[in-house]
């Protein structure tokens, strides 16, 4: 079910008037009607799927009890390798299996050796990197001993399910999100006004921008070899603010929603086009993989406390297995390396935490220096971009290559320069509520928050009619389901 559908907007009313007034008072029924919502939610796609969330909520529930049971470390950590391989080997399976053979067939064939090797027709269950991801943090934590593992089964498969963020994140670490499925909730209406507000403009980021952007970035890649460098760069940055828009849009709703069932998430997008360097941009960007990449493998690897040769090694299998992450291609394993390059830099300085605060705190302009970093940052992070978003490698570099060359200096033309314009208008707007609002939690958290309620409703209903008048006929999906 997409958020951006009539099936939600009537779903979602539903689940919220039968869990806060008909079972408000059983926090056991509240859990279980998060569950039974959650896998309709998700079995809207395709049912045959919900056999994979139960399957991993059931090993996971079973392997943190037998964990707690248990102290001979030899048979912890064989528990623990269990979890870890039966989900990782799922994912594997249905993410990764034809990449290896393919690569592995075209392997053997540069060396004279032709292997029949017939691939498997399967479908990538959406969210699975997600909820893989989380139930993992779960079985981790409870052997660490960072978490005390539940005995409530409802409780867990509502944590492991959980709709708002179930697809495509954010990944909640157990010992932050399993805890709220344990204690009584008590609607709180100004969270959910703030849940409602937060929707609203994930919506509008999703819709107004993501959408707009996508059809201009996908005219442009997908005939690339028509046009020259300046149209190429603008694809290029179509593309920037699309998954910009459509992933942090998709946060946003997730995290809203959960507002308005009395759950709080952790914040998954911190302004990052706003960095003054690719490590602040990483700290920013999908906050919740970063994080997770980081606990439970940068630092078992020995994070950046070794020599010189071990920080290497371990920035670039990061970076390299966030990328693989994202997709069964090399373009996404060259997007992680060339991310790691941009990093390694900074970090064998010790320069990788000079930015943590907010650019231009308390202040609404940043200085020259902030704008100039802030600039280089975002051109390197639109060049990277490209490697996200081509088909191929080859097709990545002859992108680039017409990018940076003469016709870089002409002006762009593409059948669609009039609604590029327009979007270009659109996109501006975006960019200035997004800098005023930088220092919230979301850009319009504080918008509007003290005016008079003729000129706040007026902002607000300014939002919805442009929400409305972009909405599309045919419901288009998040780009991170394909993740």
């Amino acid at each position: 079910m997409l958020f951006n559908s009539i099936d939600f907007a009537v779903f979602l009313p539903i689940v919220f008037i039968l869990y806060w007034f008909v079972i408000n008072k059983n926090l056991r029924w509240q859990n279980f009607l998060i569950v039974v919502a959650s896998y309709l939610f998700y079995g809207w796609w395709d049912w045959r799927f919900l056999s994979l969330i139960l399957f991993s909520t059931l090993v996971d529930y079973t392997i943190g009890v037998l964990l707690d049971d248990e102290e001979n470390k030899t048979k912890r950590k064989l528990l623990l390798w269990i979890s870890i391989l039966v989900n990782l080997g799922l994912l594997g399976f249905f993410k990764y299996y034809n990449f290896f053979l393919d690569n592995f067939v075209n392997a053997f064939s540069f060396f004279g050796y032709k292997i029949n090797a017939q691939g498997l027709n399967i479908v990538l269950p959406v969210g699975i990197s997600f909820y893989t991801f989380q139930t993992l943090s779960y079985t981790i934590d409870v052997y660490k001993k960072k978490l005390q593992p539940t005995k409530d089964f409802i409780a867990f498969a509502a944590f492991v399910s959980f709709f708002p963020q179930l697809v495509a994140g954010p990944i909640e670490r157990a010992t932050h999100l399993l805890p709220q499925f344990l204690k009584k909730r008590i609607f709180d209406y100004d969270k959910a006004v703030d849940g409602l507000r937060q929707m609203l403009w994930g919506f509008f980021k999703k819709i107004v921008i993501a959408d707009n952007a996508a059809q201009l970035a996908n005219e442009i890649f997908n005939n690339s070899s028509n046009y020259s460098g300046s149209t190429l760069f603008l694809g290029a940055l179509f593309f920037t603010f699309q998954i910009y828009g459509d992933f942090s849009g998709y946060s946003d709703i997730a995290i809203g929603t959960s507002r308005l069932f009395g759950f709080d998430l952790k914040k998954n997008f911190n302004f990052p086009y706003f960095s003054r360097d690719i490590a602040e941009f990483w700290r920013r960007w999908h906050i919740s993989l970063s994080t997770w990449f980081r606990d439970y493998l940068y630092i078992p690897l020995g994070g950046s406390r070794g020599g010189v040769w071990m920080k290497i090694r371990n920035t670039f299998i990061i970076f390299i297995v966030s990328g693989f992450w994202h997709g069964a291609n090399w373009t996404f394993i060259f997007w992680g390396l060339l991310n790691a390059i941009y990093f390694l830099p900074l970090l064998l300085l010790n320069k990788n935490r000079i930015n943590t605060n907010t650019i231009a705190e308390g202040r609404y302009f940043p200085s020259v220096k902030e704008f100039i970093q802030m600039s280089v940052t975002f051109g390197l992070t639109v060049l990277a971009w490209v490697f996200f978003r081509a088909e191929n490698i080859n097709h990545a570099f002859n992108y680039l290559s017409t990018i940076f060359s003469r016709s870089l200096f002409t002006f762009p033309n593409f059948p669609k320069m009039g609604d590029a314009l327009k979007t270009i208008i659109l996109i501006i707007i975006f960019i200035l509520i997004e800098w005023f609002g930088r220092e919230e939690e979301y850009a319009i958290a504080k918008i509007g928050n003290g005016w008079n309620r003729v000129y706040r409703w007026v902002w607000y209903s300014f939002i919805i009619f442009l929400i409305m008048f972009y909405m599309k006929t045919t419901e288009t999906p998040f780009i991170y389901f394909q993740f």
